[in-house]
């Protein structure tokens, strides 16, 4: 399969690349990115015959329907990573919390949070190409709060991969900054900056862009890629695990084939979102994805009333703060399939030049076909997150936001399978505030040590293990001097 870009093509750019290129060079013409020049389709006989297989089965049947150019043993390996998860039989637990209501649990992996999902076999694959290649690269990620710990993980004294991660200093969780500052291996770095993940995401968007960036590298023998969902070697893994919600549904006797379900999606960055919109394209038989969002609500103003503006909006920090983000990177992807690649360069430069776009009547009514959104504030989330603490089942607080969209955007009677992003340990403080119905402030090995008493519930050792770690990187800059740093590092 070939991929092809999001905002047309410009010289020096092939019209068409094969998925390893995308994965290795994830910037596109005019800044775009890469997108499948054809999603393939999944009939009925596809869930028929592969509804019970295992969760990397599945996903390997699924890439091999995509026709990546990735080895088959190399390909397995990769998958092979979901073994080391919390319960490699059922990867992905989807459990019943409510009649029609269940919890996708995607935080099963090392760093506990979704992320892993998609990078622990992005990681493996992306190396092996690397050193299969002979060439150097640095790897950027910037992150709100959970990609950060899950490409460092990935990436660890990997073979010719230095890693550089941007978090936004006071943008994250204790426990998300300690599981960055305090990883090892040679060939990372982490990075903090006086900025929210906005600057970040913009840094490393403009450094993927920068060819007197690449030209300092290459005075290395380096070359440039990205972890951060520009690259669709994250998308294609995060399709797998809405397809296997579907399935494990009818694995339950919930639903039968054919049946349609609604995905809700706790969005930020739209990469998850995204996931499952080429899961419905591929003929999964999903009603639409709802979106939730906090009260950085850009997203849902952009589905309810077609209109992306960030002129007069400052990012509001949250109590789920992996969605404390106003410019969504992966939403561009669902305009050029509605829209095409010319539209789609006219509204991102939009954006760009004057923080606004608006679509057109009809354009909006495509894009509601297959989205609709609300937002809720941190009140209406911890109240939830009490609520179901007191009957027995925690979650984090950007999976309670999902429960205003199950509350007031179903309009048929199916059954809504909710995304669960992260593990309630990597929130904590705001986890015993909601339960304590207090806003009492608490440090995060105070509230993991209460809530772990009051609730009986364990505390993950990888967690556990974080406060008696050595903190590695206690570098916090100006975004301005960011690339500076990152070439002080590779020069090191």
């Amino acid at each position: 399969m070939k991929f092809i870009e999001t905002r047309g093509n410009e010289a020096g750019f092939d019209k068409e690349v094969a998925f390893s290129y995308a994965l290795l060079n994830p910037s596109a013409s005019f800044g775009g990115l890469y997108v499948p020049k054809k999603v393939p389709h999944l009939d009925n006989d596809f869930i028929i015959s592969n509804h019970d297989l295992s969760y990397k089965e599945l996903a390997e049947k699924i890439l091999k329907i995509f026709e990546i150019d990735i080895d088959d043993g190399v390909l397995k390996e990769a998958l092979s990573l979901y073994d080391g998860f919390d319960n490699p039989s059922d990867t992905t637990p989807v459990v019943k919390i409510e009649e029609g209501l269940f919890v996708n649990e995607l935080y099963h992996g090392p760093t506990r949070a979704f992320k892993d999902m998609a990078l622990q076999p992005f990681g493996h694959i992306l190396s092996d190409l690397a050193r299969k290649g002979e060439k150097k690269y640095l790897i950027l990620a910037a992150t709100s709060g959970d990609t950060g710990p899950a490409t460092l993980d990935t990436f660890a004294n990997k073979e010719n991969i230095q890693v550089v991660c941007l978090y936004p200093d006071g943008g994250t969780s204790d426990v998300q900054r300690l599981q960055m500052v305090t990883q090892e291996g040679k060939n990372l770095k982490v990075i903090g900056i006086h900025g929210n993940f906005d600057d970040a995401q913009s840094t490393l968007k403009s450094l993927l862009a920068s060819s007197t960036f690449k030209a300092e590298l290459q005075k290395n023998h380096i070359s440039l890629s990205a972890a951060n969902s520009v690259n669709f070697g994250r998308i294609i893994l995060q399709i797998v695990y809405h397809i296997k919600s579907y399935f494990s549904l009818l694995n339950q006797g919930e639903i039968k084939e054919g049946e349609k379900i609604y995905i809700t999606v706790p969005s930020g960055n739209f990469g998850n979102a995204l996931g499952a919109y080429y899961a419905k394209k591929m003929g999964l038989p999903i009603e639409k994805i709802l979106i939730a969002s906090n009260a950085n609500n850009v997203l849902t103003d952009l589905i309810l009333k077609g209109k992306y503006d960030i002129r007069e909006r400052e990012l509001i920090l949250t109590n789920s703060p992996a969605m404390d983000i106003l410019k969504s990177s992966n939403v561009e992807r669902v305009l050029f399939d509605k829209f095409g690649a010319e539209r789609t360069r006219e509204l991102m430069r939009n954006l760009n030049d004057k923080n606004h776009y608006e679509l057109t009547k009809e354009e909006h009514g495509l894009l509601q076909e297959d989205f609709d959104a609300v937002y809720c504030d941190d009140a209406y989330g911890q109240k939830i997150i009490k609520k179901y603490a007191d009957n027995g089942y925690v979650m984090d607080p950007h999976t309670a936001t999902c429960f205003k969209a199950d509350e007031k955007l179903k309009t048929k009677d199916l059954k809504n399978v909710i995304c669960s992003t992260a593990e309630w340990t990597k929130f904590a403080p705001t986890m015993l505030n909601a339960i304590n119905q207090d806003d009492k402030k608490y440090s995060d090995l105070e509230a993991l040590e209460s809530i772990s008493k009051a609730l009986n519930i364990e505390i993950t050792p990888s967690v556990s293990g974080l406060f008696g770690k050595k903190v590695l990187h206690n570098k916090i800059v100006a975004k301005e001097s960011i690339e500076a740093e990152i070439l002080k590092f590779i020069n090191s």
